[in-house]
């Protein structure tokens, strides 16, 4: 959304001019806006400086965000820019981030650091590999037993996470909990912990906005220089383009354009950060990246791990890029990855401040998917949150330094800027029948797609006519709620924190009371309401084909099944797109679908055993269609030995296409198929 244009000036006063406040009368100022900043309301009403200096009114939010300028003499604009790259100026329901942060200025409570519920469970191969399945008493290190409890690997959470919510309570007067859950207090809090660092860098407050980048670069809690600075950048870059958007709570928030601010990063050297290690990273150059290796060594015997070396791109071309949540902190995360036992992912992102660690070349094949035809093709990212527990939303920094990364490695491997290319975890299909079940369910419906791909530059958006043959999951994320239960893992039935979702339910008829569809390998039992299981779901981004519309109700196909979506004119969840689709070929009652693109038998050379085409246990019958991609010939990497001396890419002449088919993509050959082109295309040729 473009913020509004600048009014003519009114005043001769320069841009930002505000008569500062004594530090004298801080406590004081401190107490007044304590005592109009009730708990579970808001100030009503303020004012804020306008983009040219002026005094405008000012509500809600936008007030509490001047009156806390107001008490502390930090900008406003500098303490709207902090705030939307914490978190877009949501209130979140009092509910904590990934890293323990509360509020609009994600005020962090080291108490309220979430345990490690286990990356990987001890039943899964991470591989995906038929050719070399892990050892059956492989147990790596850090991940949750049968039992549910948890080892080493995040038991000190809470030490890593900085103590900035006590900190703005010393500094304020205000109790803790105030500071969790009241946002207007919340603001204050950030603001008092701003000026507080100023004070502490040994610089003098200011009316100017450039002046604080210091106390900026401070505030992430990075601990390294380049994090620092990457964090500062991107607060100045919001303010100097300016932002606006309606909170989660229904708060209407500008900020301003001040093309004219000009950060002082020479103030930098004033926090005497250590450089950070540095290394053989792919990353763009204006993300803090550091390099972190995974250990590519021998174990015992034939076994090694934990990744597997490759030549890509010249090997095999790169066409995924994976979006994982790591389900421990991010220490704990990197102890995982350093573990030659464990399994591996290329790169894993910092919840606080956007820091980016590289641990395996893209090159290389990292063991992170479950899917060994998947990780052959893909770059794994592990970003430091939760799916669900206790409501735990992901920050804005982290969703900023990972578009950016993920944008960079989809222009150096001409990736699509898609839903069916950048895939969620819990996107990635089984690869045989009686995997299904225990793939995984990350990074969940808490995770904003569509702001992600706003970031990524490729926003999702209508793109057909009202009558199309298809649709693009989009529901608003911050509006759009769903009951799941399960966020609290000791309390598997309780109802989640209300927030925000990117997934829709489907139900087996045009009414709120329907069953839910049932995924026959996910749940065939039939689906629940729990955070985890997503087999009754489609998620912000998926394209579907259309089977029926019936009123504020429009049926997708979906596992083989008519699936129905709520999605009234008014508040739609899924809206018109242009997509090619398939059905299955004349005289075909129904075709089989795979979780691998795998070469036919003959395309082996020998000493090389043909992995089987193995078809899930769904079916795609006759007469229903699905989105698809275009074609692809079957390949397979072989590579089950630490002398990469053996390895080799196998390919055939057999060719597939990748359809949605459920919440996860799956494949199905090209010859058992007929195309549908998209609507305002011409005809294609099978």
């Amino acid at each position: 959304m473009r913020p509004p244009a600048p009014r003519p000036r009114t005043t001769g006063s320069p841009p930002h001019a505000r008569r500062r406040r004594p530090a004298t009368t801080l406590a004081a100022a401190l107490l007044a806006l304590a005592a109009l900043a009730a708990p579970g309301s808001t100030a009503t009403a303020g004012t804020a400086p306008g983009p040219a200096g002026e005094n405008a009114p000012a509500e809600g939010r936008q007030a509490d965000f001047a009156a806390a300028s107001a008490a502390t003499g930090v900008p406003t604009a500098v303490l709207l820019g902090v705030a939307y790259l914490e978190s877009r100026w949501d209130a979140h329901q009092g509910t904590p981030s990934t890293d323990a942060g509360y509020g609009p200025m994600h005020l962090t409570d080291p108490a309220a650091a979430l345990a490690a519920t286990g990356h990987h469970d001890g039943a899964e191969d991470p591989r995906g590999d038929d050719a070399r399945p892990l050892r059956p008493d492989e147990q790596p290190t850090g991940t949750t037993d049968p039992t549910g409890t948890t080892e080493a690997a995040g038991a000190d959470t809470a030490a890593e996470v900085p103590p900035t919510l006590r900190t703005a309570a010393t500094l304020t007067g205000l109790p803790p909990e105030r500071l969790r859950t009241d946002p207007a207090a919340n603001i204050l809090g950030g603001a008092a912990l701003l000026a507080h660092h100023q004070r502490e860098l040994g610089l003098p407050g200011s009316d100017d906005p450039g002046r604080w980048y210091a106390a900026v670069a401070r505030y992430a809690g990075a601990s390294d220089a380049p994090t620092a600075r990457w964090f500062a950048d991107e607060v100045y870059a919001t303010i100097r383009a300016g932002a606006a958007r309606t909170t989660d709570d229904g708060h209407a928030v500008t900020l301003p354009a001040h093309p004219e601010v000009a950060p002082d990063r020479a103030q930098l050297d004033a926090l005497d950060l250590p450089a950070g290690r540095t290394g053989p990273t792919e990353c763009p150059p204006t993300l803090p990246c550091e390099w972190i290796p995974a250990p590519y060594q021998v174990l015992d015997g034939d076994d090694y791990g934990n990744h597997d070396q490759a030549d890509r791109p010249e090997s095999q071309k790169i066409s995924h890029i994976v979006i994982h949540d790591t389900e421990t902190s991010y220490d704990g995360t990197i102890r995982l990855v350093q573990d030659p036992a464990y399994v591996s992912w290329h790169y894993t992102l910092r919840s606080r401040d956007g820091h980016v660690a590289q641990h395996v070349p893209t090159e290389d094949v990292a063991w992170h998917a479950g899917n060994w035809y998947v990780n052959a093709k893909s770059i794994g990212l592990e970003h430091e949150g939760f799916l669900a527990q206790g409501g735990a939303w992901y920050t804005e920094a982290m969703y900023r330094a990972s578009a950016r990364l993920v944008r960079y490695l989809a222009h150096t491997h001409d990736i699509p800027l898609d839903r069916a290319h950048i895939v969620g975890h819990d996107n990635v299909p089984g690869t045989t029948p009686s995997t299904v079940a225990g793939m995984h369910e990350d990074p969940g419906p808490y995770w904003d797609w569509a702001h992600y791909f706003d970031l990524l530059g490729a926003p999702l958006h209508r793109a057909g006519p009202a009558d199309s043959g298809s649709v693009v999951i989009l529901p608003d994320f911050a509006t759009h709620t769903v009951p799941y239960t399960g966020c609290a893992p000791a309390r598997p039935l309780d109802p989640c924190p209300e927030q925000g979702s990117g997934s829709v339910l489907l139900r087996t008829a045009p009414r709120h009371d329907a069953p839910l569809v049932t995924d026959v390998g996910k749940r065939p039992g039939g689906a629940t309401m729990s955070v985890h299981d997503h087999s009754a779901r489609a998620s912000t981004g998926q394209h579907f084909a259309v089977a029926e519309r019936r009123g504020d109700w429009t049926a997708i196909w979906y596992l083989g099944q008519k699936a129905w979506l709520h999605n009234p004119a008014q508040a739609p969840t899924a809206l018109p797109s242009r997509d090619v689709r398939v059905t299955p070929a004349p005289g075909r009652t129904s075709i089989p679908v795979f979780g691998r693109a795998y070469p036919e038998a003959a395309a082996y050379p020998a000493g090389v055993p043909a992995q089987p085409l193995t078809p899930m246990q769904y079916q795609l019958p006759a007469g229903q269609v699905y989105t698809a991609g275009p074609e692809v010939a079957g390949e397979y990497y072989r590579a089950v030995t630490f002398d990469t001396a053996g390895h080799q890419v196998v390919r055939g002449t057999q060719e597939y296409r990748q359809i949605q088919f459920g919440h996860r993509f799956y494949f199905v050959r090209a010859e058992d198929v007929v195309v549908l082109p998209a609507p305002g295309t011409p005809a294609l040729e099978h």
